[in-house]
């Protein structure tokens, strides 16, 4: 099964695609939350009126949750590009659930950036709260599915304004498209390939199996340390060809970023300067 939001930014309206058909879900939930996804979604489309979503704006295949957890550098060449060693533990940082915007929404640049970066990435959603779990083989029942997600950065924020932590340079407002849409476990094939472009110049071109920690034990890694609770957001890290390399100019005004993951679609996005 497949979620979307389709509509208004705000006013999003709850949608499962089935078959390449989509149906509107607003009789079986106001909107594609944590509770619903809890509660095992929808089984089957049967009895759901069969609606036409071409020409809509897509939001956010979730509503907005209530943590983004990152995962830095958990790809060995991303790691090595970045100039750092590859972690022997997972790193971890926080991203603002405000920054979660539709797959076709612009990206805005602050005011006085230098160095917005892209980073195309796979988002796991939460479906069961995830607590001190005994091992990585208890956290495929906790997850709702899996998601298309731009982790954008600013550099200067991140690295050299951060104060020690990265969240500076991650939590600008839109920094997180997210979507097209959700794709459930059973539906999710794998290993997944992972691409970004920058005005339909290649960047970055991996797979999941190059991770360095994979979903299962990030989750219950992360359950250590924090709840997790249905609905939430976990970025699981970047492979490698960002801006961060030096092997390609930063973003401005009037770029485009595309990024694409197999069978989770793909995202196009025009970055705007901040007002």
């Amino acid at each position: 099964m497949r979620y979307l939001r389709v509509g208004p930014a705000g006013q999003e309206r709850p949608v499962a695609g089935s078959g390449g058909r989509f149906y509107d879900l607003s009789a079986v939930t106001a909107d594609i939350t944590g509770a619903f996804l809890a509660a095992g979604g929808i089984t089957t489309v049967d009895g759901l009126p069969e609606i036409d979503i071409s020409g809509e704006r897509l939001g956010a295949p979730i509503a907005r949750p209530g943590v983004v957890l990152c995962v830095g550098q958990n790809y060995a060449a991303h790691a090595a590009e970045s100039g750092a060693e590859p972690p022997r533990v997972p790193i971890m940082f926080y991203k603002a659930p405000n920054t979660v915007v539709g797959p076709q929404d612009d990206i805005l640049i602050p005011r006085g950036s230098r160095r917005t970066d892209w980073e195309v990435e796979l988002g796991v959603v939460i479906g069961r709260t995830a607590r001190y779990l005994d091992s990585p083989a208890d956290a495929a029942g906790h997850v709702a599915g899996y998601v298309l997600s731009n982790d954008v950065s600013e550099r200067d924020y991140q690295l050299d304004q951060s104060g020690g932590q990265w969240s500076k340079g991650k939590s600008c407002e839109t920094f997180n498209p997210l979507g097209p849409w959700l794709v459930t476990p059973d539906e999710a094939p794998g290993p997944l390939r992972l691409r970004s472009w920058v005005n339909g110049e290649p960047r970055q071109d991996s797979t999941t199996a190059d991770m360095i920690f994979g979903v299962d034990h990030l989750i219950w890694h992360l359950s250590q340390y924090t709840v997790l609770e249905p609905g939430d957001l976990i970025n699981t890290g970047t492979p490698q060809g960002v801006a961060l390399s030096g092997r390609f100019p930063y973003l401005t005004g009037g770029d485009v970023v595309e990024i694409e993951i197999d069978g989770l679609g793909r995202q196009r996005s025009v970055l705007r300067d901040a007002s």
